[in-house]
């Protein structure tokens, strides 16, 4: 099967009672991993980009140079093809892009390199060689209610690719898990509904419902962990950059929290107002479209819609994009487009004189867009109107 033909999730657990031997030996194969990813990453660089080709010219290699087994050597170069991939895709877009580097405590495992014991809630995991290997009990919750179990205790889903990481001196195994999707779902309803959602600079998100995803809080506490960055790189010693290193990993972690938040507030608003699909603007060139938008990257635009899209799977809501120009100076009620229409935060028509938040006349645009470009009809989805605060809308 295609990998798009599974649902796919992740459970997170800690490893416990490892013995200092275990500890070694993962900490050993973690470093092992790194420096075959990178040397994974020297050879393919600017030369091939595939799983197939990157293996072809980095398996033996890693062999030689490194301590790893078969299958470990074979994911490093999976590993290091993927970042490898994305970043040659940048760099012929125009924008910069350097060659991958791994630097992080972690490893990956797969169905060959790792056995789950679902009974004895155990793992085995294959360290240097085929043949070493720690098994280790799993941190589970006490309540038998604990979201792990859903999937561990579940004949529908099997555990598949998983990840490993050392930090804080704790061991976290984020354990992969899938199940096949069923045939395609399609809305054939004949007023089916859309939700707009457009990505703003002081709100992360804000929908054609008028529900406002606020970026303040993240914005400051980014804020904060630059002036952490800022004082820890002036340091320079060793235990700035160890305490540097784990900075960038508690933001990192902080930064996916809110945005799954903002995610699943996005898909209950569409689950909410019976929608069908929800409607993002198209992200090429995002950054370059809103340069003042502090809690903005590529990486935290795309991961939201990621996030939107792995949860509106799962209800059964298509996502979509459109074309974004003009969705901020357009008018959502006459159409009537200037650049005057748009002043910070707030939109006022120079034709009609309508007047509402800037992302909140953009994400009714945004929406109307979608509908009125005709491609819903093509895919048998059904959609005519869009939601609103109050109802929703059918577009003139």
């Amino acid at each position: 099967m295609a990998p798009d033909a599974y649902h796919r999730r992740t459970a997170i657990t800690r490893l416990e009672d490892l013995s200092s031997e275990d500890e070694r030996l993962l900490l050993e194969t973690i470093d092992e991993w790194r420096d075959a990813c990178n040397l994974a990453s020297d050879l393919s660089w600017q030369v091939c980009d595939s799983k197939s080709d990157v293996q072809d010219i980095a398996y033996d290699p890693i062999r030689d140079e490194t301590e790893l087994g078969g299958q470990h050597a074979v994911l490093a170069c999976h590993k290091a093809a993927s970042a490898v991939k994305s970043c040659h895709e940048k760099r012929n877009s125009g924008r910069k892009a350097n060659k991958p580097r791994f630097t992080s405590r972690s490893v990956t495992f797969d169905t060959r390199s790792m056995t789950v014991s679902h009974d004895r809630e155990q793992v085995s995991l294959t360290t240097l060689g085929d043949h070493s290997r720690v098994r280790a009990d799993l941190a589970l919750p006490d309540a038998a209610d604990g979201y792990q179990y859903e999937f561990l205790n579940s004949d529908e889903w099997e555990y598949t690719e998983s990840t490993l990481h050392y930090r804080d001196e704790n061991w976290y195994l984020h354990l992969g898990f899938r199940k096949p999707k069923a045939d395609e779902f399609e809305s054939t309803t004949e007023n089916g509904t859309v939700l707009g959602v457009d990505l703003g600079v002081n709100q992360i998100a804000v929908t054609s419902t008028a529900r406002f995803f606020g970026a303040a809080e993240l914005n400051h506490r980014r804020r904060e962990f630059a002036k952490t960055r800022t004082g820890l790189q002036g340091a320079g010693t060793q235990s700035a950059h160890r305490t540097l290193e784990r900075r960038r990993g508690n933001e990192r972690r902080y930064v996916r929290h809110v945005l799954h938040t903002v995610a699943n507030g996005i898909v209950e608003e569409a689950l909410e107002h019976e929608c069908d699909g929800i409607v993002f603007e198209d992200l090429e060139e995002i950054r370059t479209r809103l340069p003042d938008a502090e809690w903005h990257s590529d990486w935290a635009f795309r991961t939201l819609t990621e996030y939107v899209e792995y949860r509106a799977e799962i209800e059964e809501i298509f996502v979509e994009t459109v074309e974004p120009r003009n969705t901020s100076k357009q008018c959502a009620e006459c159409g009537f487009t200037t650049n005057s229409n748009r002043t910070g935060n707030t939109f006022k028509c120079q034709s009609c004189g309508n007047q509402n938040h800037a992302d909140y006349n953009a994400a009714k645009n945004i929406a109307q867009r979608y509908l009125r470009r005709g491609q819903q009809s093509s895919r048998r989805r059904g959609v005519s109107q869009y939601a609103l605060k109050s109802g929703s809308r059918t577009p003139s």
